[in-house]
């Protein structure tokens, strides 16, 4: 059974600012196969002032570095605060630096992240299993206790979409006219298209959620 991408979108997110920041190389930050395969978010730490200045309520944002003028490397961070930071500096593990840039120290930007990924192991995800387009995940299975996430669709292994329209985990050709599954360019145009049901099978390999609460916030 394939793992799972679990895409989390933040709705109070939607219009945060980038921050101009500088990401330094710390050997003492793991960037390890876990890491890379979004199984877990890479660590970061971030300056008290910095922090004063990016409401990152899941402490969870987006960064992007460029490589070069045409080469932008887009990321995602799970910051704490290092009391011995200043300034706009950001520490993020060694390995990646010098993996991704070549360098220690390169300037980058920051915001919150208005959605970020996380990926779920087979054995992890077969608790997803049987749960339905608008039903409600806990936070603490994807290391985001005290938060409630709701489904709002996802994709199989081949893309495609799930659709809230048609009951059970199975895959069938269905006339469309509207989203999900199904973008017109003209209105009135309709599709056949290969779409599955709205419940969550070992075919599903994204799962598309909002956060729908927050701890000690409803």
């Amino acid at each position: 059974m394939p793992d799972m991408k679990i895409v989390i979108s933040d709705p109070e997110a939607k219009e945060e600012r980038w921050f101009k920041v500088i990401f330094v190389a710390d050997p003492s930050l793991p960037y390890g196969d876990e890491e890379k395969s979004g199984k877990k978010l890479m660590r970061g730490k971030i300056s008290p002032l910095l922090d004063q200045f990016i409401k990152k309520d899941l402490n969870i944002v987006n960064a992007r570095i460029w490589r070069s003028s045409t080469e932008k490397i887009n990321f995602t961070l799970q910051l704490t605060v290092d009391p011995e930071l200043t300034g706009i500096e950001i520490k993020v593990p060694a390995n990646f630096m010098r993996e991704k840039t070549g360098a220690d120290r390169v300037i980058g930007e920051i915001k919150r992240a208005s959605s970020f990924q996380i990926t779920l192991s087979s054995d992890r995800a077969q608790k997803l299993y049987g749960l339905k387009i608008g039903d409600e995940i806990d936070g603490g299975l994807i290391g985001l206790p005290g938060y409630k996430l709701r489904i709002t669709g996802g994709s199989d292994y081949s893309g495609a979409p799930m659709i809230p329209t048609l009951p059970g985990p199975g895959k069938r050709y269905l006339l469309l006219s509207q989203p999900p599954g199904f973008r017109p360019k003209e209105d009135g145009l309709r599709k056949r298209k290969l779409v599955r049901g709205d419940t969550l099978s070992e075919a599903i390999v994204q799962v598309n959620t909002v956060i729908i609460e927050r701890p000690g916030k409803s």
